[in-house]
């Protein structure tokens, strides 16, 4: 069976591809060097994502130029041009560039599978569709294998955040694997939750600590740090440092920060609705890590361990005795020069050394 170069191309290394971007361009490419006057193109999946419902991707064959767009319409019937999708972006974007008219393909069996979508510079030929239709049916292999490594990555980051999830993908899936890491570390949770969950309805539970780590979390984030774990109300968080203790430590700080004002905000509309506030504790600390996998020989975990983590625990359950939200340990106030106020050294419940202990100027 002779096959076109484009069709052998998708048989034998399309799925290779980095990423479907990476992948409607070389497409796009080969099917121009086998003679298809083609002036861009646009692929559309839908993408397991907490947010994201689909991923569009853009490609012009003037500069080989792939950009991306998305839609966050989860609830929406998905369609690569459905005025309520980022596909409704692509058509205009393709549109822009020839005024050809469209084709496109769903790609597999399914009549809500991935779409492609290609604009000529010029109406096509009858062979020309049969062609593009010919090179849909084979892209739906090398796609899948693309789409379900997609999904395999989107879901470890959904789940362990994006450092994480790319240790776990280039390590051996087995214990005693991971690297010992310097990180300024954030520990936080909720006071008094025990009591809120017992007094209202499971739903405004989850419904209040869902509003918490959007705020603590999402300020981690915002400054470059990432979710280690969430236990219960609580979430473990680092800083690794990737260029000084100093940068790392002065980003946990503000995140920190950040988090303080958005959970005043929050509560501040809880009060409206006669809810009552979140209050909640948050420590940092600086030192050492075992980041990596633990568990059992069949079940594992990816998570940091070490007396660093143990410290910054401990020092969070201080929050409560001396009426502070935020302390810090002696190791991070020496590493900025972020005004702090000392508390003194206190001893830490299975801690050998006592700690010096700071706090926010402003708590």
């Amino acid at each position: 069976m002779q096959l076109s170069a484009t069709l052998s191309w998708l048989v034998d290394a399309a799925a290779e591809s980095a990423g479907a971007n990476r992948l409607l361009a070389e497409l796009g490419a080969h099917l121009v060097a086998d003679g298809l006057p083609l002036a861009g193109g646009a692929l559309t999946l839908e993408v397991p994502h907490p947010l994201i419902a689909r991923r569009t991707w853009l490609w012009r064959a003037d500069n080989s130029e792939v950009i991306e767009a998305l839609g966050f319409a989860p609830q929406q019937p998905f369609a690569m041009f459905d005025t309520a999708a980022s596909g409704d972006a692509g058509r205009r974007w393709l549109s822009t560039l020839a005024p050809g008219p469209l084709h496109e393909d769903t790609i597999g069996p399914r009549a809500d599978g991935p779409v492609l979508g290609w604009i000529g510079t010029r109406p096509f030929a009858s062979d020309e569709t049969d062609r593009l239709r010919e090179a849909a049916r084979f892209t739906a292999a090398p796609l899948a294998a693309i789409a379900a490594r997609a999904t395999l990555t989107a879901a470890l980051e959904a789940y362990l955040g994006r450092r994480s999830a790319a240790r776990v993908l280039a390590a051996p899936l087995r214990r005693n694997t991971g690297e010992t890491i310097r990180a300024a570390l954030l520990f936080a949770d909720l006071r008094g939750f025990t009591a809120l969950s017992e007094s209202h309805p499971p739903a405004e539970v989850i419904a209040a600590l869902d509003a918490w780590f959007d705020r603590i979390a999402g300020a981690i984030h915002a400054f470059g740090g990432e979710v280690l774990k969430f236990i219960g109300d609580g979430l473990l968080a680092i800083f690794p440092v990737t260029t000084t203790p100093r940068s790392a430590c002065e980003a946990a700080l503000r995140a920190v920060s950040a988090a303080r004002l958005g959970m005043a905000h929050l509560d501040a509309e809880r009060r409206k609705q006669g809810l009552p506030p979140l209050p909640f504790g948050a420590a940092l600390h600086l030192g050492d890590i075992l980041w990596g996998n633990i568990g059992a020989a069949d079940r594992l975990d990816f998570t940091a361990i070490g007396s660093a983590v143990n410290l910054v625990s401990r020092l969070e359950g201080l929050c409560k005795p001396l009426h502070k939200t935020v302390l810090v340990s002696g190791a991070l106030a020496a590493e900025t020069e972020m005004p702090l106020v000392a508390l003194g050294t206190h001893e830490l419940r299975g801690i050998v050394q006592p700690c010096a202990v700071f706090a926010l100027p402003d708590d």
